[in-house]
């Protein structure tokens, strides 16, 4: 075989998965309820966050804390303090993609 193959878990419950993570790519699929996130912490790479349903909440650096809607993809470049949040009553699903890979 020469793909991998690689899975995700579909629902509502929180999640975080890290679905690939290797020197080229983090992939990582992610689930929040209402009032959940990630503690804030600064980007180790450049994340590309794409929302697949419900609103994410975000502050990045300084900067007021701003909604994107489900279909919304975000670049952000390493270095950026970053809080991430679902403000919201619909759950939210993230795919979030580091590249390169976050050196360890």
């Amino acid at each position: 075989m020469i793909e991998q193959v690689f899975s995700i878990t579909f629902g509502d419950d929180r999640a975080v998965e890290k679905v690939i993570q290797d020197e080229n790519i983090h992939y990582i699929h992610m689930t929040f309820n209402k009032d959940e996130g990630l503690p804030e912490h600064p980007s180790n790479s450049n994340v590309y966050m794409t929302v697949l349903r419900g609103k994410l909440s975000i502050g990045l650096g300084e900067q007021e804390v701003k909604k994107y809607e489900a279909g919304t993809v975000l670049k952000i470049p390493v270095g950026i303090k970053m809080n991430v949040r679902n403000l919201d009553t619909d759950v939210l699903e993230l795919i979030v993609v580091k590249a390169p890979g976050p050196k360890k």
